[in-house]
C-alpha cells in the first residue's frame, strides 16, 4: 500500500491501530531476538512500555506468546499466521515445477522472493542437499540492498517508492564487498535495469554468490524475483552468467506466463 493510501486509511474510521501494534510486537521477534523483555520490545517497536506490555500479555493470553522470568517468546501457534497465507495463496506452487527443472539441470538451489519493507521475504524455494551457512526457507527475510533478488526488486520500483526505501534503509557492512551507500546502490540498480538481471558476489556472506531475474505479471509489472545462489568456490561467475543465467531467464519467463494464465482464468 502506498504512503498516501495508508495515510488516508489512518485518517478514516476503518483503521485499527491496536492491530497494527500487535503485529509490530510479533515482528519484533527474530532469529537474533528469540526472547525479549517488555523493555526490549518497547525499544524495537517504538511503542511505549505500558503498550508493549499489554500487547505481550494479550498475545500470551491468546496462545501466541509465553513468558518465563520476565522474558517473552513466541509459541508455535504463530506459525498459523504464515500457514494461513500459504494455504490461501497457492500461486507460488505454480512455480515449483519450473524451479525443480532449474535445480535438476544445475544442481543448485533456487528461490522466489518479494519485497517487504526494506527486506526481501522468501515465498518459494527448491533446495538441493548442499549445506549453506545461511539457513533459508519460505518466510526467511534478508536485507534487499545486499541480495541479488533485492537488487532486482528495488530496480523496478516506482521512483517515489525507491526514494522512500533509500530514506528508510540502514546499511550494514556484512563483508568487504557489501554496498553501504546510496550512490553505490543506485549505480547498481541502474545496471540491473539496463541488463534486466542482477548479481551479487559475496555481499551478504563470504563465499556466497547469486544471480536473479524479474518475474512479470500480465501487465508487465515486476512482482517478484527469481534467483540462484551458489558457493563462489564451487561455481564461478562465468558459469553463473553464461550457463545458469539463460536457464534462470527461460524458467522465469515460463513462471511469469503460467501465473498470468492462472490469474486471468480466475476472472473468466
Amino acid at each position: 500500500m502506498s504512503t498516501e493510501r495508508l495515510d488516508d486509511l489512518k485518517k478514516s474510521g476503518d483503521y485499527i491501530q491496536s492491530l497494527e501494534r500487535g503485529l509490530q510486537v510479533i515482528q519484533a521477534f527474530s532469529q537474533e531476538h528469540q526472547a525479549l523483555t517488555v523493555s526490549q520490545v518497547s525499544k524495537i517497536t517504538g511503542l511505549s512500555r505500558p503498550t508493549a506490555r499489554r500487547m505481550l500479555l494479550t498475545l500470551e493470553h491468546l496462545g501466541f506468546a509465553e513468558s518465563s522470568n520476565g522474558m517473552f517468546t513466541l509459541t508455535a501457534r504463530t506459525l498459523s499466521l504464515g500457514y494461513a497465507y500459504l494455504s490461501s495463496n497457492n500461486k507460488w506452487s505454480i512455480a515449483h515445477s519450473f524451479m525443480r527443472d532449474f535445480v535438476n539441470k544445475t544442481g543448485e538451489s533456487c528461490s522466489i522472493s518479494i519485497l517487504d519493507g526494506t527486506d526481501i521475504i522468501y515465498v518459494a524455494r527448491v533446495s538441493t542437499k548442499r549445506i549453506m551457512s545461511i539457513n533459508i526457507d519460505v518466510g526467511s527475510r534478508l536485507p534487499a540492498y545486499a541480495t541479488s533478488m533485492g537488487h532486482v526488486l528495488l530496480a523496478y520500483l516506482p521512483k517515489a517508492e525507491l526514494e522512500k526505501y533509500l530514506d528508510t534503509i540502514k546499511f550494514e557492512k556484512f563483508t568487504e564487498k557489501t554496498i553501504v551507500d546510496k550512490k553505490g546502490l543506485l549505480t547498481t540498480l541502474q545496471k540491473v535495469r539496463e541488463q534486466n538481471w542482477g548479481g551479487v558476489d559475496q555481499q551478504l556472506e563470504e563465499g556466497l554468490s547469486s544471480i536473479a531475474v524479474p518475474l512479470y505479471d500480465a501487465t508487465g509489472k515486476v512482482f517478484a524475483a527469481f534467483n540462484c545462489s551458489v558457493h563462489a568456490g564451487r561455481v564461478s561467475r562465468e558459469i553463473l552468467n553464461n550457463e545458469f543465467l539463460p536457464l534462470l531467464q527461460d524458467n522465469a519467463e515460463k513462471i511469469s506466463q503460467a501465473m498470468a494464465i492462472t490469474n486471468n482464468s480466475k476472472y473468466v
